[in-house]
């Protein structure tokens, strides 16, 4: 069963990790009273989340064998280099829906709606006629859905009356459009044959190198500049710490030009050392800055900085 067990993905849960700034900002604006009922149910979430996401794992490893077979490394996967049976792969699909749900249940009603919209996210990216996959520039933005997803997720398991600020839903969404099309970019250099690529992902027909890197700018721009706002308006004291944020969006790129790059396989990412370090000091700051206040900054909020008459 070691291949069924592999399609499902548990290697890639750590990307559930995208919950906890959801956690962290539901905590820092609603300010509950915590106790052992939200680490109950911040576990019953993310085991939750983890199986919702592999039931989406399994029909895109099913669904995708027949392009997979194309790609350096993804030929190798199970599905496409062995004999599973499409009984048991939907079988496998159905359960890890039902433990997911099952989970889901006890937490509270936006949270399960939370959960069947991943789900939901994850048939109209792989399942025809809709398969957003196949569609340029829709492909990464239905995807990085499932980041937005997974902060308000991370939201509702600490505060199921209020919903987070657009503004960083907005963010949190186009950060992941960066995280995706950085990803698309490094595939797409790796492969380094636009009609072997185009085999393998059909967006790649429409794709170019230039045209990738053009979008995770524009993707970057729109995530810093709606991250920006909500900064400005919940917790000014945040603007110290966006040329961190800045550092991170570059970083991530410049590690997209390395060859067989990390970038592509985001729950490796751990081998990029210099990296973790980064986003650890970056974490840091943003947490001191999240409980000290710094009034000199309220001045810069203003409309009138000079003195009247001046």
């Amino acid at each position: 069963m070691k291949k069924y067990i592999k399609i499902a993905r548990p290697d890639h849960w750590v990307k559930n990790a995208f919950i906890i700034p959801g956690v962290i900002l539901a905590v820092l604006m609603t300010k509950p009273e915590l106790g052992m009922e939200h680490i109950f149910k911040f576990v019953l979430g993310f085991f939750s989340t983890c199986f919702i996401a592999s039931a989406n794992y399994v029909i895109n490893e099913w669904l995708d064998a027949e392009f997979d077979k194309y790609h350096p490394t993804k030929k190798n996967r199970p599905v496409v280099s062995e004999n599973m049976k499409f009984s048991l792969v939907m079988l496998e699909y159905i359960i890890c829906i039902i433990i997911g749900i099952i989970l889901a249940v006890p937490i509270n009603l936006p949270f399960l709606v939370m959960e069947i919209w991943l789900l939901i996210m994850g048939v109209l990216y792989n399942v025809k006629p809709v398969r957003t996959k196949d569609i340029p520039y829709l492909d990464v933005l239905s995807e990085s859905v499932n980041n937005m997803i997974r902060l308000l997720i991370g939201w509702f398991i600490i505060n199921a009356e209020y919903q987070p600020p657009s503004s960083i839903l907005i963010g949190y969404w186009f950060a992941g459009a960066f995280l995706m099309a950085t990803k698309r970019f490094a595939e797409y250099r790796m492969i380094g044959d636009p009609e072997r690529a185009g085999l393998y992902r059909k967006s790649f027909k429409y794709y170019t190198e230039n045209s990738l890197l053009v979008s995770t700018f524009f993707y970057a721009m729109t995530a810093t500049f709606f991250i920006g706002i909500f900064m400005v308006k919940y917790r000014i004291e945040y603007l110290l710490g966006m040329p961190f944020v800045f550092g991170l969006f570059c970083f991530y790129l410049y590690i997209s030009f390395k060859p067989d790059s990390a970038v592509q396989k985001p729950e490796k990412l751990y081998r990029e050392k210099k990296l973790l370090i980064y986003i650890a000091f970056m974490c840091v700051v943003l947490l001191v800055l999240s409980f000290v206040d710094l009034d000199f900054l309220n001045f810069w909020m203003d409309p009138f900085l000079l003195p009247a008459g001046a």
